[in-house]
């Protein structure tokens, strides 16, 4: 086990002690109130940690606080290590971004596009495009989620039990078939919508590499990158440093709700949200990405191909809200923002809704968990909990700015 520490006091690094201390004060909060059972924070620059900061629970009912080697189930910020593992493939020549996904999975073979309808009336035609892997990366693909309730295709997922992303008892080959199974809601390449892609793509890392998902993605990324605490499941040690999972109230609090079943390795292999990881695993893994392919003399991608992940690939350089299926994605907090290789990355920084820097890529999780690499900075930030929000919790926002205060040189 590692564990994140300080490395160097801030004001060496061109960070404002004070400002720091506002940005703690902020969220310490939400602790208060009740509405975090606790967080972790921690700003790094030049790849020093310098600014930490563990508050609250890890459990409110055992009293267990926070602490730096607190584990996380990080949910969708498991997509970028997905997307890196893909990118080993494709760098070893056994992938490339412009294979049809069918090459790899025949179940998409034949893929349908809705035209119009809903429920059994809904009307399909071939689709002009083939999914390609590189719209598996960047959520292009016309897939979708079955809980966004605004479109007949989600309710399709629905109907077909992927309320959760995964039918109930399959595994990650057997979804994957279902999603397969189902029309597309655009043509691939027209739109981007959030979805179910990292999970096909898991499937794909799985067939063309020949190991599970959990094999490869521990063999060729957590083990190299040091994160020792990083994985689809917990040990009985890891366990008792396991954060609760909490949900937020009609009223605005939080309560105990199921999390993912880590106890033992799962049917399911998400590429999509499976991992739990440490602060300090995290940090190791924007450092992979800040040095371009590289960390501590172990080289996993050339420095081209993180470039290539950490751009934007919306055609005409767009944004999430202008590029978005509608009306999942039309909301402020896409303005000025694309999207590269399963990390959104900031194209216009005085459209954005906080302060961040040209070029910043980074992803969050469904449980309030959240990351980013500001190069233009040499800037790179974690912040964790464990709340499922319902609408009003939308604390990141006020991190970016908080942050961005920070930062003095």
């Amino acid at each position: 086990m590692a564990q994140l520490r300080q490395e160097v006091d801030p004001g060496e690094v061109g960070l404002d002690v004070k400002a720091l201390d506002r940005l703690d004060q902020h969220f310490a909060h939400y602790v208060d109130e009740g509405r975090l059972p606790g967080y972790l924070v921690a700003v790094a620059r030049g790849g020093r940690v310098a600014h930490l900061t563990t508050h609250g629970r890890r459990d409110l009912a055992a009293g267990l606080p926070v602490e730096p080697d607190t584990l996380w189930r990080i949910y969708s910020m498991t997509k970028p290590v997905t997307t890196v593992a893909a990118l080993i493939l494709v760098e070893e020549g056994r992938l490339s971004l412009d294979d049809p996904v069918a090459r790899h999975l025949p179940a998409f073979a034949d893929p349908q596009v809705y035209e119009s309808g809903s429920g059994t009336d809904v009307v399909t035609r071939p689709a002009a495009q083939a999914p390609l892997i590189r719209h598996l990366l960047t959520h292009t693909a016309g897939l979708t989620f079955a809980f966004y309730h605004s479109h007949p295709v989600d309710a399709l997922y629905r109907a077909a039990n992927l309320e959760s992303a995964v039918v109930p008892g399959s595994n990650l080959a057997e979804t994957v078939d279902v999603y397969a199974s189902l029309p597309l809601q655009f043509e691939p390449g027209t739109q981007w919508n959030y979805s179910v892609a990292s999970n096909v793509l898991g499937r794909v890392i799985e067939v063309v590499s020949g190991q599970p998902l959990d094999e490869f993605v521990a063999e060729r990324v957590l083990g190299p990158l040091g994160m020792t605490d990083a994985g689809f499941c917990v040990t009985d040690e890891q366990a008792t440093r396991l954060c609760e999972l909490y949900g937020e109230t009609d009223a605005g609090g939080i309560e105990p709700i199921p999390g993912l079943p880590l106890r033992g390795r799962p049917r399911f292999l998400s590429g999509s949200g499976g991992l739990v990881a440490s602060a300090h695993d995290v940090h190791r893994f924007m450092e992979l990405l800040r040095r371009r392919g590289e960390l501590d003399g172990v080289r996993l991608l050339a420095p081209e191909t993180v470039d290539l992940m950490t751009r934007n690939h919306l055609p005409g350089n767009a944004d999430l809200r202008s590029f978005g299926a509608r009306p999942a994605h039309d909301e402020p907090g896409n303005d000025g923002v694309g999207f590269g290789f399963g990390v959104s990355v900031v194209i216009d920084p005085e459209r954005t809704q906080a302060p961040t820097g040209l070029g910043t890529y980074g992803w969050s999780g469904v449980a309030t968990t959240t990351f980013w690499v500001d190069p233009s900075r040499d800037l790179t930030v974690q912040f964790m909990t464990q709340v499922r929000p319902r609408s009003s919790l939308k604390l990141f926002p006020d991190l970016k700015r908080l942050v961005h205060e920070a930062v003095t040189g």
